[in-house]
């Protein structure tokens, strides 16, 4: 990282090697397939890059080809990697997707023992924290192994520190949980989080609901949650604080794939924080941000520009007529 160079986001995770189909069917009848980058908190950074804001991301890559191709692709959007560590012990974790026609994608890992499992508070520096104006998060990351959530852990407990407010995405992937019951886990997470940003599935199996009346008093007016948005697909979104809840109708869009949405709202939305926009507006610009991405393959290849959302901001009154 330069020296005083300023990064808006900090966030750490980690970002696989994803071969995607050129076509629909399933893996085992598939022979050509494209090379991609997928991970949730690199995604959420690239899309706050394309915004025009700066982003770090923390992890850990094998000193294997992948690990390059993984590198190349995040600093190529704008990414900082500078606190990226090359494992020469472990490999680059490698995914898999599977597109049926009419039916939602499927993803089939290959990433236990990677070089990114092996994060730990080591690779987290005050440095890295200290001057940036929120560290994203998420459920994925704590989960991988012991050494990674103690990594999470020291990561907020720095934030914390210098008064840099913490985003959390519980993005529950339970094939990841492997048995276990982490759910006291991500709901302390959550606990610590200035901006709480969720699905309203996860929702329901942390809280035990998915009404947002209900979560606003429980987070925002009991609990330190912010802002907390609640997103809920093709059905829109809720956000809301201890003042204000407010529901975001969903943005017109043609869903190809929607990985990776999720973490378009979160980029869109956080967007919207550093910019000092108000509460609905962050909300507006996710959905906008999180509709656009579901329309290619890929997770990160419909994330918007600035300019782009700008005009699409622009006709926003006539889209949600």
């Amino acid at each position: 990282m330069k020296e005083g160079v300023v990064l808006e986001l900090v966030t750490l995770g980690e970002t696989m090697v994803c071969f995607v189909p050129r076509e629909d069917g399933k893996l085992g009848y598939q022979s050509d397939f494209q090379m991609k980058i997928a991970g949730a908190e690199s995604n959420c950074a690239i899309g706050l890059q394309k915004l025009g804001h700066s982003a770090c991301w923390i992890s850990r890559v094998g000193a294997d080809e992948f690990g390059e191709f993984v590198k190349r692709s995040v600093r190529a959007e704008g990414v900082s990697i500078s606190g990226v560590t090359e494992d020469g012990e472990h490999r680059t974790g490698v995914m898999f997707k599977q597109t049926l026609a009419g039916n939602e994608t499927t993803v089939t890992y290959y990433r236990e023992g990677s070089a990114a499992s092996f994060l730990s508070p080591n690779d987290i520096s005050d440095e890295q924290i200290k001057g940036a104006k929120i560290l994203h998060l998420t459920g994925i990351t704590p989960v991988l192994s012991d050494s990674c959530k103690k990594a999470v852990y020291r990561a907020i407990e720095l934030a914390k520190g210098y008064h840099v407010p913490v985003s959390f995405d519980p993005n529950i992937r339970l094939k990841l949980w492997k048995g276990q019951d982490h759910t006291n886990l991500i709901r302390d997470l959550a606990g610590r989080a200035d901006y709480l940003l969720m699905g309203r599935e996860e929702a329901e199996y942390l809280y035990g609901t998915g009404e947002p009346e209900r979560l606003q008093a429980m987070l925002c007016r009991q609990g330190t949650v912010r802002y907390l948005a609640v997103k809920n697909g093709s059905q829109g979104a809720e956000v809301c604080s201890a003042t204000e809840l407010i529901s975001i109708p969903p943005y017109p869009c043609h869903c190809i794939d929607p990985i990776g949405a999720g973490d378009a709202f979160n980029a869109g939305f956080l967007s919207g924080i550093l910019e000092g926009k108000s509460l609905e507006e962050c909300g507006m610009i996710g959905a906008v941000c999180g509709a656009m991405a579901t329309q290619t393959r890929g997770d990160i290849e419909g994330y918007l520009s600035k300019e782009e959302l700008a005009r699409l901001l622009s006709g926003q009154k006539a889209a949600y007529r």
